[in-house]
């Protein structure tokens, strides 16, 4: 009761307190008071800046190429013991592809190698040098908005970086920091060419979505001490176009395309940031074959499976490449080792840690595995005495370019085609020139040079389609074969349907070569053939996996006297891929098909890969050459290095892949899988790549005769894929695919 009794005391007095203040003491009317005289004014605040006018800038970009920098030696110290100062302004491509200032920026991250001049006699005479390592520390150093960075769990000093607010997209960097800059190399030669590129983070597009690619900068390479720009460090014997022959190019970045290692730095210009010789792997790793030196380990990974393969032997390969299939021999340096700065040290300067990149089983403190005479070495002061020039040069030693010289060898040009006998019975006699060795042959045993010895030969229809004859036991070297006047003349029985109209005529055929640089035959007991023996088991068959292909193309006859009609697969405006390009990866085709085949040339091929020719190839649903290449080449078939997406890889450029009436360039409009079943050739194309099930469902919907729907009639309409497919539609193979 007590406690109810106060609050009730207490709610009388507030009560009172706001009567009181409704009431006045004098008796008026409570109105309110005159108002008081106007204070002085306050001083006037600071005009605010004025805004960036829209579109003047961009802070978010499309892609990682559309990020261009520019680094201006005289603005930066970026090497040596001098105070650290960095300077670079940043530009992106709006929506409409026009350069504008990237403003924004809130971390970035700085790379600097020094060409360095080695003064001892191991290693080449340059080296690249990682001044952050050098100088103790990581491979780069971190600027950001205020001075410190965190990255994969560690936290750290960083320069600051700050933007011009006066010019959008110029950027400072300063180090506020104890001590020297990270990239400051007291030992640096200001005198050398140097590299610098940057690295920008956290960009996203307009989205908010991170951008995947890495955003870097063009490397500049300059020398400190003068501030000149330099065209050639001396260093770089491998260029980007060289990688870019089997790797492509990123349509995003314009650079290196396929790199999976850490997603790509892009340029072999970034990569020797990191892979230089002072990145040397433990003896745990090296003792599973892992090296980190940019020549060593490029070899080792392109190596790959062939490698692995030498176990035995002692090389050490290291699981993870030892999968990868290298699409051209390993002898053939100039695949890589080919550039416009005309740089030779790799092949000049011959090193012991370039050449176990490969030769691996090589102990060079002991000698062992060395030469027969196991010859130690402890530095390379002379790997040049025996290496740069001569027999054991790597040009020389490895046969540089020789394949393809080689081919010719052996060569078969058919000269003629011809048919006699009656209706029924009727036989068509060719005549070929064959020269082995520059010296045409005088008897059939001339030809036992010969491994594989295939006849190619088939009739081409009005449309420049193929139909191989296959009649079994055709060969050059066959028993009843005739050299009559230094010409080889084969017979050939055929039926009526096969004795008419225009013809193909070649070989597939394969030899060897001797150390002496002449044709040899295939012996496997020979000891003294080239190409890097033993034998390998390929395709079921003990030959040698370096046999070359002969020197053969097809040629046509008609054997009517009719005009000749060529096969579409000679025709340049029917098809649309480069046997160039083929080569740029793989050299020569012949390195591909040689040695089981003896095959280099579209027109070789189409024997066996055309439309009219039914049946599975390993594995495959049919045996058309576009569905064999696209199979091979994509679905992990083989390890393919270039973008799945990239045309251009094979495609000449530019290439339009649908004809005016839906169909294909090519003029195929159907494809045979058995006696009697045929498929369209517009789905089947995509169908190499597109292999779910919606995929073929959606086929099917648009007018495709697919595998296990077949039509029974090569007559088949034009699906409607080009509706919405053809170049330049809604939906073109052009928007998902590179095609330029």
């Amino acid at each position: 009761m007590m406690k109810n009794h106060n609050k009730s005391l207490l709610a009388l007095f507030l009560l009172g307190l706001f009567g009181l203040s409704a009431c006045t003491f004098d008796g008026d009317d409570g109105k309110n008071g005159v108002d008081g005289a106007p204070g002085t004014p306050g001083q006037d605040g600071q005009d605010g800046q004025n805004g960036q006018n829209a579109g003047s800038v961009v802070s978010t970009i499309y892609k990682a190429g559309d990020v261009s920098f520019e680094i201006v030696p005289a603005d930066n110290t970026l090497a040596g013991s001098n105070t650290f100062a960095l300077k670079f302004t940043a530009t992106a491509k709006n929506q409409a592809g026009q350069e504008k200032p990237l403003t924004g920026l809130n971390m970035v991250s700085i790379y600097s190698v020094t060409a360095m001049t080695n003064a001892t006699s191991d290693g080449p005479s340059e080296y690249w040098v990682n001044n952050g390592v050098a100088a103790g520390n990581s491979s780069s150093m971190y600027c950001t908005l205020d001075g410190t960075y965190t990255s994969r769990g560690t936290t750290g000093d960083a320069c600051t970086l700050v933007e011009d607010p006066a010019n959008p997209g110029t950027y400072t960097g300063t180090w506020a920091h104890d001590g020297a800059a990270p990239i400051m190399n007291p030992n640096d030669d200001l005198n050398a060419p140097h590299r610098v590129f940057l690295r920008v983070y956290n960009l996203t597009d307009a989205d908010g979505v991170a951008i995947d690619d890495k955003v870097l900068s063009a490397p500049l390479d300059y020398i400190p001490a003068t501030g000149a720009l330099v065209d050639n460090t001396g260093k770089d014997t491998v260029a980007d176009a060289a990688c870019k022959q089997c790797h492509g190019d990123s349509g995003t970045t314009g650079n290196l395309a396929n790199i999976s290692a850490h997603h790509n730095y892009q340029s072999v210009k970034n990569c020797i940031a990191c892979h230089n010789p002072a990145t040397q792997p433990t003896a745990e790793d090296a003792a599973k074959g892992w090296v980190y030196d940019l020549p060593a380990m490029i070899h080792r990974i392109h190596g790959g499976e062939e490698l692995a393969n030498l176990a035995a032997y002692g090389f050490k390969q290291t699981t993870e490449w030892g999968e990868i299939l290298y699409p051209s021999p390993l002898t053939e340096c100039t695949v890589c080792h080919s550039n416009d700065e005309g740089k030779t040290s790799w092949k000049d300067e011959p090193t012991r840690a370039a050449c176990v990149g490969c030769h691996s089983n090589i102990d060079f403190t002991t000698g062992a595995g060395h030469s027969e005479f196991n010859l130690a070495q402890a530095d390379d002061s002379q790997c040049a005495a025996c290496h740069s020039t001569g027999a054991l040069s790597p040009m020389v030693a490895h046969k540089v370019g020789t394949r393809a010289e080689y081919m010719d060898l052996v060569k078969v040009n058919f000269t003629g085609a011809e048919k006699s006998g009656a209706a029924g019975s009727q036989v068509v006699t060719l005549t070929a020139d064959v020269t082995i060795n520059g010296t045409p042959i005088a008897q059939l045993s001339d030809l036992s040079v010969l491994g594989v010895d295939s006849l190619l030969v088939g009739n081409v229809d009005a449309r420049g389609e193929v139909t191989r004859w296959g009649i079994s036991g055709l060969g050059l070297k066959k028993v009843d074969n005739q050299v009559v006047n230094g010409k080889l003349v084969i017979t050939v029985p055929v039926t009526d349907a096969q004795a008419t109209g225009s013809i193909y005529v070649g070989t597939q055929a394969t030899f060897c070569v001797n150390s002496a640089g002449k044709a040899a035959t295939c012996d496997p007991a020979a000891t003294d053939l080239i190409y890097g023996l033993p034998y390998a088991n390929i395709h079921g068959s003990n030959v040698p996996s370096t046999a070359l292909g002969v020197g053969s193309t097809i040629n046509f006859f008609n054997l009517d006297g009719g005009a000749i009609v060529k096969s579409r697969y000679v025709d340049p405006a029917r098809i649309t891929v480069e046997e160039t390009k083929c080569n740029a990866c793989h050299t020569t085709l012949d390195y591909a098909k040689g040695a089981t085949h003896g095959t280099y040339t579209f027109d070789q091929c189409m024997d066996c890969h055309n439309n009219t020719y039914s049946g599975a190839h390993n594995g495959f649903d049919n045996k058309d050459l576009a569905t064999s290449v696209h199979y091979y080449h994509s679905n992990g078939v083989v390890t393919y290095p270039g973008p799945s997406t990239d045309c251009t890889m094979c495609h000449k450029d530019g290439a339009a892949l649908f004809a005016a009436d839906g169909g294909l360039t090519s003029g195929r409009r159907a494809i045979k899988v058995s006696a009697t079943g045929y498929i369209t050739p517009v789905a089947e194309t995509c169908h190499a790549c597109h292999i779910s099930e919606a995929a073929v469902a959606h086929f099917k919907s648009n007018g495709a005769y697919v595998l296990g729907d077949v039509a029974t009639t090569a007559d088949l309409p034009v699906e409607s894929c080009a509706t919405c497919h053809a170049e330049g539609k809604s939906f073109g193979i052009d928007k998902f695919h590179k095609m330029q």
